[in-house]
């Protein structure tokens, strides 16, 4: 298997990638860097999706030769380390605890939530394990200051945020998804009426009970919010 396919055989190894200097420290200076090439992978996700990135095409983008690249990114796994530890730089780190941990923390998730829909590759690759590099870390450092109040101790917010992100992602995936389908008006409908006539063939009194409950907000960020809020207000002390 090539190094093409990101196979992720080896891992990567973090410290390496977040502790050694980037590049190669030989011969001549190159025509372009990591932040580059990481940026040059980042647009093409942006437009293409994940799929689309490969070494082959990033090194087309920033007019490198393939073989060049592996001396910043060895395989995918790795790009994909730099690309998300890319896009978190995004995130404003300037703000400093209010007090209330719960509005922190929902000011935290609309950050993230925000991150992720001008990236919507992102979801997909927070789904297998990160190593957080150093613009995550920042964000991670801000959001467990914010729960400090929670009187959680250091293991507990660690899951906390570790389930925040994990909703954040997991809701974006859906609203991306939502999104696409409202774009298919005809599947949309043809849904509706199935499930219409599954809640009246009396076999499924839950569902139909739940389809004739009335409405609440569809607007994609009311949504995100109720959701959120029942998140937060599962968050105790331990």
């Amino acid at each position: 298997m090539t190094r093409e396919s990101g196979s992720g055989a080896t891992g990567v190894d973090p410290q390496q990638l977040w502790l050694a200097p980037a590049g190669p420290r030989r011969g001549r200076r190159p025509a372009f860097s990591r932040e580059a090439i990481t940026a040059a992978a980042v647009a093409l996700a942006d437009t293409e999706g994940l799929d689309a990135v490969t070494m082959r095409r990033v090194a087309a983008q920033v007019g490198a030769g393939v073989m060049s690249l592996y001396s910043y990114a060895p395989d995918k796994e790795t790009l994909l380390e730099l690309m998300v530890d890319h896009v978190s730089g995004e995130l404003p780190l300037t703000e400093v605890p209010t007090g209330d941990w719960r509005a922190d923390l929902r000011a935290v998730a609309r950050l993230q939530r925000g991150l992720m829909l001008r990236h919507p590759w992102l979801p997909a690759a927070l789904s297998t394990h990160r190593t957080p590099g150093p613009n995550t870390l920042a964000f991670l450092e801000r959001a467990l200051a914010a729960l400090r109040p929670t009187g959680l101790d250091g293991a507990a917010r660690l899951e906390v945020f570790a389930q925040l992100t994990a909703f954040v992602a997991g809701h974006v995936g859906y609203e991306i998804a939502q999104a696409k389908a409202a774009r298919a008006p005809d599947r949309a409908a043809a849904e509706a009426r199935y499930l219409a006539a599954v809640a009246a063939d009396g076999h499924h009194p839950e569902l139909a009970e739940a389809l004739g409950a009335p409405g609440r907000p569809l607007a994609p960020e009311a949504t995100f919010n109720r959701f959120l809020n029942r998140l937060i207000d599962g968050v105790g002390t331990d």
